[in-house]
């Protein structure tokens, strides 16, 4: 499972250089996180886990009055979001790891992230400085992948490659950390009246003509596919490349290729 290291190297760096297409990925996810964002009240906003940017300065249009600081664990990312923002005035970008992040001059009364919570090593302990740097009454609004049975765009890459001999703690940092509520509430210290809406949406990998040669060039970049290259032998990377293209020609339907995928939107206010 990608952990928060990986997003200081290699992983980060990959989604720097993709992140056109890994926006793309999020295009139904993403409008309903922000028309959840737009009903809760705040001027200062804290984006974790920003990535290349797009939830943060969607943000600092809707709120031209506020101030928007995205941070997030990548110097790629952060670069990405940063050239994408110049020249806007309420939005700024920088690295850090929200666990530790503090600033005296900017106390968050709105605290998001699209994807970008699951990551922590120890979640308590990072939603409880959050918590304690925030203002009083302050909003949390963020959404998680739900169950990987429920993400046809991970399930669909389980074959693969064979499964490891130790299953990994379906909780432990990654994608899907977040996917039991009962969980996420043991997680969020700091934080009450924590509410769970889910969202199914199409996860979009590729479009038009060249649709599945767009979809390899992102799985070979982003996900378990990659995940797989990366690790396999060299001699066996063709053939795992070869049912990711039957993976890929099995999800194209009217030159698109699409995968299921569920999120929970969560809110939650300070404590």
């Amino acid at each position: 499972m990608t952990q928060a290291m990986d997003w200081q190297g290699g992983v980060g760096r990959a989604w720097a250089e993709e992140w056109q297409r890994t926006d793309r990925t999020f295009a139904q996810l993403t409008p309903a996180l922000l028309a959840t964002i737009a009903a809760m009240p705040g001027h200062r906003v804290l984006d974790i886990g920003c990535g290349a940017g797009e939830l943060a300065l969607s943000l600092a249009t809707a709120r031209p009055k506020g101030a928007v600081c995205g941070i997030d664990l990548s110097a790629d990312l952060i670069a990405a979001a940063q050239q994408r923002g110049a020249g806007r005035a309420n939005v700024r970008f920088a690295i850090a790891d929200a666990s530790q992040w503090q600033d005296p001059a900017f106390t968050p009364d709105l605290l998001v992230s699209r994807h970008g919570v699951m990551f922590f090593a120890d979640p308590p302990a990072a939603f409880a400085h959050l918590a304690a740097v925030a203002a009083p009454g302050a909003r949390l609004v963020f959404s998680c992948f739900r169950a990987p049975a429920e993400n046809a765009w991970a399930s669909a890459m389980a074959g693969l490659v064979p499964p490891p001999a130790q299953p990994a703690d379906p909780r432990s940092p990654g994608p899907f950390a977040f996917a039991d509520p009962d969980h996420v509430r043991a997680m969020l210290a700091g934080w009450t009246d924590l509410v769970f809406t889910p969202h199914d949406f199409d996860y979009l990998a590729g479009e038009g003509p060249d649709a599945a040669d767009q979809a390899l060039a992102l799985f070979r970049r982003i996900g378990p596919a990659a995940s797989a290259l990366r690790q396999a032998a060299e001699a066996d990377r063709a053939g795992i490349e070869q049912r990711l293209r039957e993976v890929i020609a099995a999800h194209t339907r009217d030159g698109k290729v699409t995968f299921s995928a569920a999120a929970w939107i969560v809110t939650a206010t300070k404590a």
